[in-house]
């Protein structure tokens, strides 16, 4: 039996797909793999903010319909991307090991978030970096920023270009070989990251025993864990992957401890909240910090985020 993985078209993507195949290959030296490749809405649309779009899964729904029509047996996603909604038809087999989870500053000249210039332009099309660079420092510009890493790299370092740095993933740079143009990792108390920022997903078809075994010796207990909570914390705020919603699980033997964030578009108002669990009941802080987000004024800043555009995940 041929396994078919379904990806996305875009490097990374396809990185973190041959990464699922190496795995697999390495738990099941006879399992045969294929990757079966699909150009997603989000990818699709490339002239306008995804706010303007709308819905949930823009880079994801062409592949759950991939797994429904069987056409491939299960699929790889950035967990990030993927809602915390999900139908009750499909199920996250596998989260692997965790890459780094954080955020990084890619400037010209190697500055550091403190060292760029008053006014300073930050390339990000995402609500929940853009609000913490705010509550850094109120006089950056704010820019919004389209395309893969090496279209962002080169939009970036230009020189004379209209960016003096932006934000990215630390964990889709490293994967890339890209590391060498972070100018600096920021620490989460500046720029919390996404939940289930730097986890892959590999998701399949709930009723499939046979892939569901195959994809099992795949999963990192500790990374589920961590990224349960931070998933249970953006699910009780019904707020989704693109509002300013950051959450960031670490494990400590069996405690799991967790931060969240919720920040008003323009950085002036930040709900951080911590709380911790047994490993074992990693949804729970989650939920208890969200209800917790919800008494200090959360729902209000979100609800008044929702029709701002400029957000990408």
């Amino acid at each position: 039996m041929i396994l078919h993985i379904g990806t996305r078209r875009s490097s990374l993507a396809i990185w973190q797909a041959q990464y699922i195949q190496k795995l697999l290959k390495r738990h099941h030296p006879d399992q045969v793999t294929e990757l079966v490749f699909f150009t997603t809405r989000g990818e699709q649309i490339v002239d306008k903010p995804l706010s303007e779009v709308g819905g949930k899964g823009l880079f994801t729904t062409e592949l759950e319909e991939a797994l429904r029509s069987e056409k491939i047996d299960l699929a790889v996603h950035s967990l990030k991307d993927l809602p915390t909604e999900m139908d009750d038809l499909f199920t996250i087999g596998a989260i692997p090991e965790r890459a780094s989870p954080f955020d990084a500053l890619v400037s010209r000249g190697k500055k550091n978030l403190s060292q760029l210039p008053p006014g300073a332009v930050i390339g990000t099309s995402s609500l929940r970096r853009s609000a913490q660079l705010k509550a850094f420092r109120t006089d950056f510009t704010i820019k919004a920023i389209r395309g893969n890493i090496d279209t962002r790299l080169q939009k970036i370092l230009a020189p004379s270009g209209e960016y003096d740095a932006a934000i990215l993933a630390v964990a889709g740079l490293e994967r890339l070989d890209k590391s060498a143009a972070i100018s600096e990792i920021l620490n989460p108390n500046v720029m919390l990251p996404a939940p289930g920022q730097g986890a892959l997903a590999v998701q399949c078809r709930a009723s499939d025993e046979g892939v569901l075994r195959l994809l099992a010796p795949l999963d990192h207990a500790e990374t589920r864990a961590c990224v349960t909570a931070e998933r249970a914390f953006l699910r009780r705020l019904d707020a989704g992957c693109r509002l300013p919603v950051s959450a960031y699980a670490t494990v400590n033997g069996q405690i799991l401890s967790l931060t969240g964030r919720v920040s008003s578009l323009d950085g002036r108002q930040v709900i951080t909240l911590q709380g911790e669990s047994e490993i074992t009941a990693s949804a729970s802080p989650g939920n208890q910090l969200a209800e917790q987000a919800l008494t200090q004024g959360a729902a209000e800043l979100l609800a008044a985020i929702q029709d701002v555009g400029n957000i990408e995940p």
